[in-house]
């Protein structure tokens, strides 16, 4: 967990009455594991952390916005025909599927065919061939009419893994385990009475066999009644942020700021943002709670939100850990790995390979928040630091030594980190982390810090490529975040009397 911004508002107030949670991941699960993870048997939502942590409050969730929900409907039986024209879906049982496609060495052969009213699969309507097997697979096709235009959200429920696709476009993906059935949901533009065709792909996994055809239209304009919750509560919390359902490899995404699982944009997805700021012009304490794999550019919340805490994809107990750092049971100490920007237009073009204002070491803007940020509940002092007195010799290791102090009234981890800066060589980037170490201090306690720097840590890449020691002075700061960002922090300066070079 890294803590963003805190205006006075965490940790909460063990005494909150009402806490209104919008947002439309605070109740989902899925989003907290990521892109490549397996399935846990147990799992936590943040609304479910909320109000194990916060019993005593009356919680209101509303989530607020369709957008990113994976419910929907059952696709109604009278709109789906074979592909001969029937009514129903042509489906074909075979001996497995792996990740929706035909597992190595099974046959093509079908070992079932028959039209079904609907994808509507679950243990108790399996045909005889199949539904001994621990494992097998499933090919529906035909073609949707659907009855108003517009645009659509649509896909599978299902245990299992499941593909669908639309017109030969792949739509949706889902991958349903231990923990239950999840649902995979693709947006699409359909055309009254216009014909679409669907094929869908199943594979069991050993488990329950379940699978469902579903659809919602896209409406995701801000809920009313998130904005009565935020208006009726003493504190809001929002859970906001993207997921794995946007972004990854190679996959089928068309949402504004996405293009095939790659992004276009770092700002949070519109429909987020109107929610926050509609729940935030009700004037009570917000706290924002991003979920997401890769930054993004919360400006506007970064304004005007009383708190955000960054939680990334925090895993099976991720809502109990973030429902402790709100509530101060956990004091936050983790610290960003990349850099925050404001927006595309601080970085270089993707397509440009040269260094020139990318990452933290050669970025001469001012991000939103800085590489190696984080803040914490108490308040950690620097001092003593101990440097070489005499001339380094080149290819010499390099010991750094520094009193960290907790100044605060609660306990808390540290991340010291040491950075450099460098003698003038063209190449030598503005300033580089080379060690950093996490300890953990008690009120008024104090712990000293040691560093070694070997010859490769106090190296560079000169801009024709060749890696060396430089010659020259060097800056050394160590503190809790990255040198000139506010943070309390000591500095000191060594020589290196002559350049050496470094084994590629």
């Amino acid at each position: 967990m890294v803590l963003l911004k805190n205006d006075g508002l965490l940790p909460l107030k063990a005494g909150v009455k009402k806490i209104a949670v919008v947002g439309p991941l605070a109740d989902q699960t899925r989003p907290l594991i990521g892109n490549y993870a397996g399935q846990p048997t147990h799992i936590v939502s943040v609304l479910e952390g909320l109000k194990a942590e916060f019993p005593g409050a009356a919680i209101t969730f509303v989530p607020g916005t369709q957008f990113l929900r994976t419910e929907g409907d059952p696709v109604p039986d009278v709109l789906l025909t074979t592909p001969e024209g029937k009514p129903g879906l042509k489906a074909e049982y075979n001996e497995g599927m792996m990740r929706g496609r035909p597992a190595p060495g099974a046959s093509t052969t079908p070992l079932v065919s028959r039209t079904e009213p609907n994808l509507r699969l679950d243990d108790k309507n399996l045909p005889p061939e199949v539904a001994a097997r621990k494992s097998f697979g499933v090919r529906w096709s035909g073609s949707l009419t659907p009855p108003d235009s517009g645009d659509y959200l649509l896909g599978i429920r299902c245990q299992g893994f499941a593909r669908l696709t639309a017109d030969g476009k792949q739509v949706a993906v889902a991958f349903g385990g231990g923990s239950g059935p999840a649902s995979g949901i693709g947006r699409i533009h359909l055309e009254e009475g216009r014909k679409v065709a669907l094929e869908i792909t199943y594979g069991s996994n050993n488990g329950k066999r379940q699978a469902e055809l579903i659809w919602a239209k896209v409406e995701n304009e801000v809920s009313p009644k998130a904005i009565e919750a935020a208006k009726d509560a003493d504190v809001v919390i929002a859970v906001v942020g993207i997921t794995s359902q946007l972004e990854g490899e190679e996959m089928p995404v068309t949402e504004p700021g996405f293009l095939g699982g790659a992004r276009t944009s770092i700002d949070l997805p519109q429909p987020e943002e109107n929610l926050v700021e509609a729940v935030a012009a009700t004037g009570k304490p917000l706290a924002v709670v991003l979920m997401n794999g890769s930054a993004l550019s919360v400006n506007w919340i970064n304004d005007h939100a009383n708190a955000i805490l960054e939680a990334w994809y925090p895993g099976e107990e991720g809502g109990a850990s973030v429902a402790e750092t709100l509530s101060g049971k956990n004091n936050p100490a983790g610290r960003l790995p990349v850099t925050f920007y404001k927006g595309v237009d601080q970085l270089p073009n993707f397509e440009d390979y040269g260094m020139g204002n990318r990452t933290y070491r050669y970025f001469t803007g001012k991000p939103l928040f800085p590489f190696g940020y984080g803040l914490s509940y108490t308040r950690f002092d620097y001092s003593g630091l101990t440097l070489p007195t005499q001339l380094v010799a080149p290819g010499q290791d390099l010991s750094a030594e520094v009193t960290v102090t907790n100044k605060g009234a609660v306990a808390g981890d540290e991340v010291a980190q040491l950075y450099l800066k460098f003698p003038a060589v063209k190449g030598a980037p503005l300033n580089a982390l080379r060690g950093f170490q996490r300890i953990h201090l008690e009120p008024g306690a104090s712990q000293t810090v040691h560093f070694v720097l070997k010859p490769r840590d106090l190296g560079m890449v000169t801009e024709d490529g060749n890696p060396i020691v430089a010659a020259g002075d060097y800056v050394v700061s160590i503190g809790g975040r990255q040198p000139a960002t506010g943070a309390p922090a000591v500095n000191g300066k060594f020589h290196i009397d002559g350049q050496v070079d470094l084994p590629e």
